[in-house]
């Protein structure tokens, strides 16, 4: 038998004339009308209408889209703030020597502003951040909150060494505020949300966000006679930290504090962000804080009993001493640990431990890595001999009086 193509497409024309919709063929055997073709709208009421675990819908596409992230920046978020600080330093290319001064006067201060990040840790206003947004002296401090008000805040109290301040905002309302983790407790690859104002990009005050992982604890940085600041402990996160988020808050899941985004380590390569930023832990930051709200400034839990200073050339020609670095121990108070020692006052200190010391700072810095009850070994120079002693730290003895 033989099909001629003509015939094959006079079929298929009729069947399609059947099927189309209203048309008997279209009916189920049944006789119900089968249901309304599929459409574009059934998709779009779908995605407004998400389910949930239980088959019930949610009310819009963005609760499908919360997680634990946007959850710690909801909690989080609304305690961040900018900061905006105005500092009156002098220059520090002109000589600072007395016959210096003498024919071209003082050095001319001059005004320069640094912006910073920072977030609340109370309802009444109190602000952490970095000691190296605020500076010690700043002449006036401005703080932009999420909700885009403004407010002058004033310097509670700054610790140079540990790289902290703290503030406080007067409002006539209680302010949202971050709760502290306990950083002891932090996980290796959770996650680290860095919240914060990079680069000075957004004056309305808004906080933005970057997400990683804290990648290691507990890492030191030992002082360093050109940046002696206190870095132990430190919390570190591959969360993107760049210029600006320094004294904002890395959070973890839950939104509580987990450090204070401090610094980045470039290796070299780079003046950005590479994948390697600090922050100081928490517990260390709760520490802090309630020194300085107590007292305005950070001591260390031992006493030395003596002080001193460092070695200038000043020094040097005034009382004819030798020309080295260390520090001119000045006062020695009786009964305390350098009394005992055998510490006198015209000593000079070379070394604490085995740290070569350079200046003042630099030996605070080396300090606070002792605690009470630690010996702490000092090679002293007097009269052109260099000796080795040994002090058990102690707190100070109250009624001790210093050899002047």
């Amino acid at each position: 038998m033989v099909i001629r193509w003509s015939n094959i497409r006079l079929f298929m024309f009729i069947l399609l004339v059947s099927c189309r919709p209203g048309n008997e063929a279209s009916m189920p055997l049944d006789g119900e009308r089968a249901e309304d073709p599929f459409s574009a709208t059934d998709v779009q009421e779908t995605l407004e209408k998400p389910e949930t675990e239980d088959g019930d819908r949610l009310d819009g596409v963005g609760d499908h889209r919360q997680n634990a992230i946007t959850r710690a920046v909801e909690r989080a978020g609304p305690a961040v703030v900018s900061i905006t600080v105005t500092e009156r330093v002098e220059r520090s290319n002109q000589p600072q020597d007395d016959f210096f001064r003498y024919f071209f006067g003082e050095p001319v201060p001059r005004e320069y502003t640094n912006m910073g990040s920072g977030f609340l840790i109370s309802e009444d206003g109190l602000i952490v951040t970095n000691h190296h947004v605020t500076g010690s002296q700043p002449t006036e401090i401005r703080v932009s909150l999420p909700d885009g008000s403004d407010s002058p805040a004033t310097l509670v109290g700054t610790d140079e060494l540990t790289d902290l301040s703290l503030l406080k905002v007067d409002v006539d309302r209680p302010l949202p505020f971050i709760k502290f983790s306990d950083s002891e407790q932090s996980i290796v690859g959770e996650w680290a949300v860095a919240i914060g104002n990079p680069f000075g990009l957004f004056e309305d005050g808004v906080p933005s966000v970057s997400v990683g992982v804290i990648s290691a604890t507990n890492r030191d940085f030992r002082p360093d006679p050109n940046n002696p600041r206190i870095y132990v402990d430190m919390i570190q996160t591959d969360a993107a930290i760049n210029r600006g988020n320094s004294g904002g808050p890395l959070v973890n899941s839950n939104g509580e504090l987990i450090g204070v985004n401090t610094f980045i380590f470039t290796g070299g390569t780079s003046d950005g962000f590479v994948g390697l930023g600090f922050a100081i832990p928490s517990n260390r930051v709760d520490q802090i804080v309630g020194q300085l709200l107590h007292s305005g400034q950070v001591g260390l839990d031992y006493d030395p009993g003596m002080d001193y200073t460092s070695m200038t050339e000043q020094l040097v020609f005034r009382y004819r001493l030798p020309a080295v670095q260390g520090l001119l121990v000045t006062q020695v108070n009786q009964g305390g640990p350098a009394f005992e020692a055998g510490v006198l006052p015209g000593d000079i200190i070379l070394r604490i431990g085995e740290d070569r010391v350079l200046s003042e700072m630099h030996a605070n810095a080396i300090l606070r890595e002792y605690d009470e009850g630690d010996d702490m070994t000092l090679h002293l120079l007097r009269e052109g001999r260099e000796y080795e002693t040994t002090l058990l730290l102690r707190q100070r003895i109250p009624s001790a009086d210093p050899i002047p």
